[in-house]
Formats: structure tokens, C-alpha cells, sequence
């Protein structure tokens, strides 16, 4: 271990003084000579000391900022937790005594920015001085009856106008120029391949010009070279990368611009991706599967993590590859011929769904199984529609976003009979990312399946590049429009290789408590959930199924997340390293975001 030098350990006793200048009696415990273990116990009692003068002292205290010293108050108890020092495999507090005290530090563990965002936004949590609510009591409630209403009425209405206003910042595929600008691209785009409009109607013929390498999309659309080098070593390295002509002719007409970035972002891979995958792929020992599918995977096709649902993989290929993909060690590339499970253990699988009863619902998945030609679709429906404990098939498919001419009144056909009100139900699943991808083709495709009685949900992953403040709740807003009912929101899965696209937790709760909450019930009807490897979906609403247990010197927060079994069955929990609020904020602020804005996300644990 080495010694932080002098001069920087004085930098940082300076910051840590300035932070505890707010709580005098945790700085005299810290900057005492007591050992650890006696600061600790002295740390306990303040703690203590602070609990009761917020919950007996103190009555007057506005609610809201004593809810914020409450969990606050919490969160310090439970980093410091023995408990949860074992589990995060480093002591905070430890941290902090080496730091003021000049004990053995590693040079590369120094605090950054980000851990002392933390320490100073705790602190004010528990000192009750967040400055996240107004001083200023709303006037409605100095008041009764009309007068009450009005007032109130008056602040829902400002409430409802700044909501309107970030709203407004967000391009849709349906607006009228985003339509005409993509007409002029797919005129661009058939002049390339030197083909008519006929050829742009038909699904087979996008799938047989899907564009592959860096110099194709470059000779199609304007592309920064950071972009043209990322795909360029991504087909060097056998990374799956493909994007189908329909979705290209998404983008827009010049390079680092905010409408189409997370188009962009959703099919381009970064330098970042490219090169984690390269190294991870040059490692004997490391596994791909972050989601630990094998584990739940009693035969070839199927993976099950909950009692009466199992996912069937009848082919793991796509139009076209999503950069976060949580299969991206399975999928060879975009179409590719060898995907489809074979017909022996096709058979095999759909065997092992007739003969476990205890399954009454099957999500056919991939891969895009709307890939697959109708008569293969319909054969599978329909074998499972014959088990008779199936009660519900969901489809899982981004084909309306990427290849909506694969949608049409045939293919419909073939799998509607099987839905059967009050017997048995079909469903579609569906991934919009954007309120940009929400195209007037999308729309004509989501009817389909509307006019023959199939419901259709989205599922959202919430990345950087849909996380600006209201960025989600249009893009919930618009689906709801074009008849897709939004039914999760999923945390970006914590894999290294997609650190570009990781947002904060609290991020995502805060966006449902302030933003989403703003909707009416029938636009914010999807759960946030974090899909835990190997156990399945935990819901992170309202703190339902995880702790923050640590803090570590580069400011990410360590969190425990409990299984979905839990108070039903023994099981354990896991482990989660998030992504730094501080470095968060710092790059939306790069972006031309005000940071302001995201003030609270502190406060959300």
C-alpha cells in the first residue's frame, strides 16, 4: 500500500472540513485521536441523536424535509452496517479515518470528485438542509374552498407548463418534418441500391441489404470518424453490428446533432464497446453471458427464473443489433443464417414446456422471432397454443421499430386465431427506445395487431441517451398514442462494455417519482425494474428490493439487491456497482443540460 502524499492528504482534510463544517459534532468525532472502533460507536450516537431530534425535537419540521433526513439518516446507518462492510468488501468510514488520519491508501483509490459530491449530499440530507423545496408555504393552503381550488388549480397549471416545455424539446418520428426529411433519405437510400418504392415495401429485400461494414454506412448517411472507426474494428473483430435500410433512413442528414442521437447510439457502437469486447472475447476465462442464462437454462432454447413463465429462444439473430444487447454473446451477427434452433431441439424444448405444468405462459424470444416466415411462426404458436396448461404467448419483437414492412395483415393472420378471449391470450411485446423511432410505418404496424384484438407493450431501457428530464415520459406519452401500452422500464444492465450507455439508479427513480409522476395513470403504467443476473427482475419502486450499502472513493454507491423470492423462498441477494451521480451530471452538463434541474437525484437511494 502506498501513502497519499503530504501536501494532497491536507488538500483533503481541507474538503472533508469544509463538508463537516455542516455536522460540528460527526467533524469532532472524526478529527478526534479515538481509534476507529470508537468513532464508529460516537458516529452511532449522532446518528441516534439526530433520529430523535428529527422525529421528537423537531415537529415542526416541513414533512417532506424530514422525510429526506429520515432515509438519509438511514442510508449512514446502513453504509456503516458491519454487515454490509463485508458485503461491499470495504469499509466507508475506514476509508474516511485513513484519509484524515494518513493511513495506508492506495494511490489509486484517492476520492475523487464524485465521492465527496456524495459525502457533502448525504450530510445535507441529514442535517435537513437539501435545499431541493422551497422555503415559500404554496398559497392554496392558507386558504379554503373556491379560493383553495383556484390557487391550487393555478399552480397545477404551472406545474403542467414547465412539464409541457421539456416535453416540447423532443423530436417524434410522426412530426411532419421528421417525415419529410426521411422520405428525402429513402430517396437517397434507393438511388444507392438503385431499386423503387416496390423494393422499400418488402421485408426480405431490407433484410438482404442490411448494411454491414463502416465504408457501406458511410457512403449512405454522414458519419463521424470516432463512428467509422468503431464499426470498422467491430467487423475486424466478428462483433455483431448490422442496420436495416428502414431504420438508416432514421438518421439524420449530419453527424453530432440531438434529434437522432440515440438512433445513433441504439445501432452504432462505441470505441469504448468495440475494445471491451475485443478484450473480453481474447479472455479464456471470463463468460459473456452476464445474465447468467446457462444457469437457468434446463435445456437448449429455454431459460426460466420464475414459476409459471419460461422464455423460448427459437432463433438468436436480429434485423439488426442493438449495441446493449443482453445477449450479445450469443448472437453471431444481424440475420445471420445459422441462428435458428435446430428442429431436434426445437422439439425438444417445446416438449419440456408440455411436460412442466406448472408453466401457463410462454415468451417467444430471441433474437426477433418475427424473423422467422409466418408458416415457422405459426407452427410454434400453435404447438404451444396445444399445450393445454398455456394460457398466454407473448412475442417478443423490435421488427415495428426496425423492419415494420415485416408486419402485415398475413402475418397477423397466422398467429390471431390463436387468440382466444377467456381461454387463451397473445401478446406483443415490443422495444421503442425514442420518441424518434416512433414512425408513421411503426404505427401502421402496431395496428395490425390492434384490429385483431393483440395487445402490444414496449419495453424501455433507460440509457444515457433516453435520460434527460422528460425525454421518457414523451417517448411513454407518444406510445400510448399510436396504441403501445409502456409496461417496463429496465436499469441498463451494469456490463462493463456498455458503461456508455449506464445511468445512475436514482436517476431512474427519480424520473418516475417527478417526472412520470406528472402523467396521467394511463401513460406511466410501466414498472422500473434492474434485471439481476441470474435472479430475474427486482422492482426498484419506492426502495421495494435493494439497500445502498457502500460508497467507494470513486463515488459509485454499492447497492445489494434482494430476489424477487424474497419473504417467499431462501435465496441470496447480489451485489451492484452503480454509475456516479457526479459523473453523470458532469456529462449531461457537456450535453448543454442543466444540471439544476437533476438537483434531487441525490436524494433518491
Amino acid at each position: 500500500m502506498m501513502i497519499i502524499p503530504i501536501m494532497k492528504r491536507q488538500q483533503i482534510e481541507k474538503r472533508l472540513d469544509a463538508i463537516l463544517d455542516m455536522a460540528p459534532e460527526l467533524k469532532a468525532v472524526l478529527f478526534s485521536g479515538a481509534l476507529l472502533d470508537e468513532k464508529k460507536r460516537g458516529i452511532r450516537n449522532w446518528l441516534f441523536n439526530q433520529l430523535n431530534d428529527t422525529y421528537e425535537q423537531h415537529p415542526n419540521t416541513p414533512p417532506l424535509e424530514y422525510l429526506q433526513r429520515r432515509d438519509a439518516i438511514d442510508v449512514f446507518r446502513k453504509i456503516m452496517s458491519t454487515r454490509n462492510e463485508h458485503l461491499a468488501g470495504y469499509s466507508w468510514i475506514g476509508y474516511i479515518n485513513d484519509l484524515l488520519t494518513g493511513g495506508p491508501t492506495n494511490v489509486a483509490d484517492k476520492p475523487t470528485p464524485a465521492f465527496f459530491a456524495e459525502l457533502e449530499h448525504l450530510i445535507k440530507g441529514i442535517v435537513g438542509k437539501t435545499g431541493i423545496y422551497s422555503k415559500k408555504i404554496p398559497a392554496f393552503t392558507k386558504h379554503q374552498g373556491t379560493k383553495a381550488a383556484r390557487l391550487r388549480s393555478a399552480d397545477l397549471s404551472r406545474m403542467a407548463r414547465v412539464a409541457q416545455r421539456y416535453l416540447h424539446k423532443y423530436h417524434c418520428g410522426l412530426d411532419n418534418e421528421a417525415i419529410r426529411r426521411r422520405g428525402r433519405n429513402k430517396q437517397r437510400i434507393l438511388k444507392h441500391f438503385d431499386v423503387t418504392e416496390l423494393a422499400w415495401g418488402k421485408w426480405r429485400w431490407h433484410l438482404r441489404h442490411i448494411i454491414r461494414d463502416a465504408d457501406q454506412l458511410k457512403s449512405l448517411v454522414p458519419i463521424s470518424d470516432t463512428e467509422y472507426e468503431a464499426v470498422r474494428l467491430a467487423r475486424k473483430n466478428r462483433i455483431p453490428f448490422g442496420i436495416t435500410p428502414f431504420y438508416l433512413s432514421l438518421f439524420d442528414d449530419q453527424t453530432g446533432g440531438r434529434r437522432d442521437l440515440a438512433i445513433r447510439a441504439q445501432v452504432i457502437p462505441s470505441l469504448h464497446y468495440v475494445r471491451s469486447l475485443m478484450a473480453l472475447k481474447a479472455r479464456n476465462d471470463c463468460s459473456m453471458d452476464f445474465m447468467l442464462e446457462r444457469d437457468t437454462s434446463p435445456t437448449e432454447g429455454i431459460t426460466r427464473r420464475y414459476p409459471n413463465i419460461v422464455i423460448l429462444k427459437p432463433i438468436l439473430t436480429c434485423p439488426q443489433i442493438c449495441v446493449y444487447c443482453q445477449r450479445n454473446w450469443e448472437i453471431e451477427d444481424a440475420y445471420s443464417p445459422h441462428s435458428v434452433l435446430s428442429k431436434e431441439k426445437l422439439d425438444r424444448a417445446i416438449q419440456w414446456i408440455a411436460d412442466t405444468p406448472e408453466i401457463n405462459e410462454v415468451l417467444v424470444t430471441g433474437g426477433d422471432p418475427l424473423l422467422m416466415t409466418n408458416k415457422q411462426l405459426e407452427i410454434i404458436v400453435s404447438r404451444l397454443a396445444a399445450i393445454p396448461h398455456i394460457i398466454r404467448i407473448r412475442i417478443g419483437t423490435r421488427t415495428p421499430v426496425t423492419l415494420p414492412q415485416r408486419i402485415n395483415e398475413s402475418l397477423v393472420h397466422s398467429i390471431s386465431r390463436f387468440h382466444i378471449p377467456g381461454k387463451r391470450e397473445i401478446v406483443l411485446v415490443t422495444h421503442f427506445e425514442h420518441p424518434y423511432e416512433i414512425t408513421p410505418e411503426a404505427m401502421e404496424a402496431v395496428q395490425w395487431f390492434r384490429r385483431y384484438g393483440i395487445e402490444v407493450y414496449n419495453q424501455m431501457v433507460f440509457t444515457y441517451y433516453n435520460s434527460r428530464k422528460f425525454e421518457a415520459c414523451q417517448l411513454r406519452q407518444k406510445l400510448r398514442l399510436i396504441g403501445v401500452t409502456p409496461y417496463y422500464t429496465f436499469n441498463t444492465k451494469g456490463k462493463e462494455e456498455t458503461n456508455d450507455f449506464r445511468v445512475p439508479m436514482p436517476r431512474l427513480i427519480q424520473e418516475q417519482k417527478e417526472e412520470a409522476r406528472l402523467l396521467p395513470g394511463t401513460v406511466r403504467t410501466d414498472e422500473i425494474v434492474f434485471n439481476v443476473p441470474g435472479l430475474g427482475k427486482n422492482y426498484i419502486k419506492a426502495s421495494q428490493h435493494h439497500d445502498i450499502i457502500s460508497i467507494l472513493p470513486d463515488g459509485r454507491r454499492v447497492y445489494e439487491f434482494h430476489p424477487w423470492e424474497k419473504k417467499l423462498s431462501l435465496a441470496d441477494t447480489y451485489i451492484y456497482h452503480d454509475v456516479p451521480i457526479y459523473d453523470y451530471l458532469k456529462r449531461l452538463k457537456s450535453d448543454g443540460e442543466d444540471v439544476a434541474d437533476y438537483k434531487s437525484i441525490w436524494y433518491y437511494y
